[in-house]
């Protein structure tokens, strides 16, 4: 037989050429997403895609909607329309198995007092199924990489805030989520503290992970993040990557100002 000659038949089948592979799910796809309290429009509207694999800020002034949107992405507020797929998972009608994929950090760090840093790192894992000795032997590494080695059998009433943002952090990684939602993560956090946590968000953006940060410190967010969203009175008014943004005649500080109504003092009191 001549192979040479692509007429003549082969003397066995071929399998077809596999398809190329769908590209995977984003990590966050919201569609005219809104929720109101009572007539007033918290989230109006909202249409937002979070490509996996992207640090990403969420950003907007005081009462602007950003709470509101992570609580509807974790399931714990319903909206009033609109659709929500986290990971390719569908809100809420698969809300229990998108839990077990993400990892949250809460505005208001929502731990038990009465609990060592090291019983809630294991009572985390118990609530996400995890053996207890990877839970046991994770929490031990863990608490180590934020460096609370001699804080893990204090109570957490005793802890400052920037060591009760550590151990909520902490526990957010222990079952390695693929998405992490973070509200205002490094709020009372001081400067070392903050270093750590921004130099392990960044690794485990580094190995395929998806964050996205909410933060009024807008160089952190300028540092830190790939793709940054604005909204102003619950609607987007911006969504764009940092290299376009950077790229512009302002800087990310004057152009979130602008976009969100803000305005400079028209005149200075005379008693100050």
């Amino acid at each position: 037989m001549d192979l040479s000659n692509p007429e003549e038949p082969l003397p066995f089948p071929v399998a077809a050429a596999a398809p190329p592979p769908f590209p995977p799910a984003p990590a966050i796809a919201v569609r005219d997403l809104r929720k109101y309290y009572d007539t007033r429009a918290a989230v109006d509207g909202l249409t937002l895609t979070v490509p996996r694999g992207c640090f990403f800020g969420f950003l907007g002034p005081n009462g602007a909607g950003k709470t509101t949107t992570i609580k509807m992405l974790m399931g714990v507020s319903t909206p009033n329309s609109g659709d929500i797929e986290i990971l390719g998972l569908r809100m809420p009608e698969q809300g229990t198995e998108i839990k077990r994929q993400i990892g949250l950090v809460p505005e208001d760090t929502l731990l038990f007092d009465h609990l060592t840093g090291q019983e809630y790192m294991e009572f985390t894992g118990r609530i996400y199924g995890l053996p207890a000795a990877m839970t046991h032997e994770r929490t031990r590494e863990l608490l180590g990489l934020f460096q609370m080695d001699g804080q893990g059998r204090k109570l957490i009433g005793e802890y400052s805030k920037g060591m009760r943002k550590r151990v909520a952090m902490a526990a957010a990684l222990l079952h390695r989520p693929q998405l992490f939602l973070m509200d205002e993560p490094f709020e009372g956090v001081d400067a070392v503290g903050a270093r750590l946590m921004k130099d392990i968000l960044l690794d485990l953006v580094s190995k395929g992970a998806t964050i996205f940060l909410t933060s009024h410190v807008l160089e952190v967010v300028e540092r830190l993040c790939d793709r940054v969203a604005i909204i102003s009175d619950g609607k987007l008014v911006v969504d764009d990557s940092m290299d376009n943004l950077r790229g512009g005649p302002e800087s990310l500080e004057e152009m979130f100002v602008r976009v969100v109504g803000g305005a400079r003092a028209s005149e200075n009191l005379e008693w100050l």
